[in-house]
């Protein structure tokens, strides 16, 4: 269950600087006191004399407390840094602490701390979600400067999930703890709980990151690193289908099938996908936590189709990804024609831009009836190959639409619907081009205001295609821009995006949240760097019954060295502007 934290979370710096002025002010208005009545003679004298003398007693006094006040503060902050640099030093630098901002240093003031105030239960604290940072197998350690803060008798219990302390009020302690995990969950979020209700928790810092391995330490409780490490667990299904679902079906372990005639490939088991009712159902395993973000990764599977008189199929690998704001996408992988005759390899790459809640891959492909069999899948780092010297294009036709009947002057023709949604011409979309578009090709002819309307959605990737494999060329950096807009009936914003299927890989041509019944700008950019047998581009996005509109779509090859150049340009006259406001 999912707990609610009703308690508050402030920034506190110190105020050190701001108590001494105010002191200050007041030592200076006792120096120099209003002016008495002459008559007051030697008494006067005698009572200034005394005022004189208990005023630098109470000066001396105020600048002793604010030396032990500094005192304080120094000592506090000397605690801290040398309690967090014997792990900071220990691992060389805090480069592979996990904690995003793990000193609260993110303001523009220093000497910060977090404050977690209105505590109504022992187990509100601080947290933070570590999902996507956090690997299967790996060892972590925890360090963490906390302290308390109110009314307290004695000492409170103070603990993250992983290690406790006790802590007296206006101390600062350190916790530390290791823990690791051995199944991979949903979520995973580190929070600071413990002291009574009512009682401040104070948290100068944590510290999190991956032990380094000894020894001692079983390859079970390695940090996961870039290499040749497989991130599918159980591959060639050793462990019996642990790790492995069905997706829509039901999977099966053997050693043999066919009387004898189907054996492994490599090892002693395979597994089957079986009594599948749709194309998409497979065989499954999450790798949430094992894949990491901006990393290539080579994907290898050894597979063949049984039953249903099937002789032959395509089988495809495929990557369910689901994003923090749950939205899903499908990510094609590998496909190949699979027969019931021998073992082939599947092979082929993908790589996520983003940071994705949950990672599926999953196999599917053949038709309903047909069982899928699985020998082993492998998904490792991709090495890095250095990439060769692009070469000289000639006549790149800068600035060129590939598009065919973009202003819709002919009506639909050179378009077709993807999925079994309907295409209509409608007019008033706008007649210039978008910004991005009209900065990289200056003046240009102004649009039709035509723009294709898309009914009958029942899928959100359905929408407007065109193939354009002809017409792109190899190292040629593709510009995209168009207006999009959306019917009634959506209740949320929605996202819309160009999108381009090349072979079996999928590629963003850029989005736009869409959220009301105006147009909208999309602009986005790609580059092909292997031929490939087919390209199609497609706008998709709106959820199924919510009509799209696409007008002006315009993809054109650009100078990259002369974008550059406008873009820092561009760039250098905001500055210029700022400078000027400043």
């Amino acid at each position: 269950m999912r707990r609610i934290w009703p308690c508050c979370f402030t920034r506190r710096v110190s105020n050190t600087h701001q108590k001494a002025e105010d002191i200050q002010r007041s030592i200076g208005t006792m120096e120099n006191p209003k002016e008495g009545n002459a008559d007051h003679g030697v008494s006067e004298v005698w009572v200034y004399s005394f005022v004189h003398s208990c005023k630098r007693l109470f000066s001396f006094a105020v600048l002793f407390l604010i030396y032990i006040f500094l005192d304080y503060w120094v000592l506090r902050a000397s605690f801290c840094s040398e309690q967090n640099e014997s792990t900071i030093k220990s691992r060389d630098s805090l480069s592979s602490n996990i904690i995003l901002n793990h000193d609260f240093s993110r303001v523009k003031s220093g000497g910060n701390y977090a404050v977690i105030t209105n505590r109504k239960e022992c187990w509100q604290g601080l947290e933070q979600d570590i999902t996507s940072r956090v690997s299967l197998g790996s060892t972590y350690s925890v360090s963490a400067c906390v302290g308390v803060s109110g009314s307290l008798q004695g000492s409170a219990q103070l603990q993250p999930t992983t290690c406790r302390t006790s802590v007296s009020r206006e101390q600062w302690k350190k916790l530390e703890g290791t823990f690791s995990l051995s199944t991979m969950p949903d979520r995973v979020v580190f929070y600071l709980e413990g002291p009574s209700p009512g009682l401040d928790l104070l948290i100068e810092s944590v510290v999190i990151f991956c032990s380094s391995p000894t020894e001692e330490e079983s390859s079970s409780t390695r940090c996961a690193a870039a290499g040749d490490e497989n991130i599918i667990l159980n591959p060639i299904f050793e462990d019996g289908v642990n790790n492995w679902s069905g997706r829509g079906c039901k999977i099966l372990l053997h050693d043999s099938m066919g009387g004898g005639k189907i054996v492994p490939q490599s090892g002693k088991f395979f597994a089957s996908a079986t009594e599948r009712t749709q194309s998409w159902n497979g065989i499954q395993q999450e790798i949430t936590g094992r894949v990491q973000r901006k990393l290539a990764y080579e994907v290898a599977a050894v597979v063949r189709i049984f039953g249903n008189n099937v002789t032959s199929a395509d089988v495809r690998v495929t990557l369910w990804v689901q994003t923090p704001n749950l939205r899903e996408q499908y990510i094609g992988v590998a496909n190949s024609q699979a027969t019931d005759k021998d073992w082939i390899q599947l092979q082929g790459k993908f790589l996520l831009n983003a940071s994705p809640s949950r990672v599926v891959i999953y196999l599917e492909g053949p038709p309903p009836g047909t069982d899928i069999l699985v020998n082993s899948l492998v998904v490792k780092h991709a090495e890095k190959i250095p990439p060769s010297p692009p070469p000289v294009i000639e006549d790149p036709a800068f600035g060129i639409n590939t598009i065919q009947n973009s202003n819709l002057n002919d009506g639909s023709n050179g378009w077709f619907p993807l999925g079994s949604c309907n295409l209509s011409v409608a007019t008033g979309s706008p007649r210039i081009l978008p910004p991005m578009a009209r900065d990289s090709l200056g003046a240009h002819n102004p649009l039709s205001g035509r723009y294709i309307l898309v009914t009958n959605r029942t899928q959100t990737w359905m929408g407007p295609a065109q193939m354009i494999t002809d017409r792109v060329k190899l190292y040629l950096t593709y510009q995209v821009s168009a207006w999009v807009r959306i019917g009634p009936g959506a209740t949320a914003p929605q996202n819309v995006n160009v999108a381009l299927g090349v072979d079996s890989q999928w590629v963003n041509g850029g989005q736009a949240n869409v959220s009301d019944d105006r147009w909208y700008e999309i602009g986005g950019s790609f580059r092909i760097e292997k031929q490939p047998l087919k390209v199609m581009v497609y706008v998709q996005g709106p959820a199924s019954g919510v009509d799209l509109m696409v007008a002006g779509l315009q993809i054109f090859p650009v100078d990259r060295h002369a974008r550059f150049r406008h873009l820092k340009k561009e760039t250098d006259k905001v500055i210029g502007r700022h400078d000027f406001w400043r």
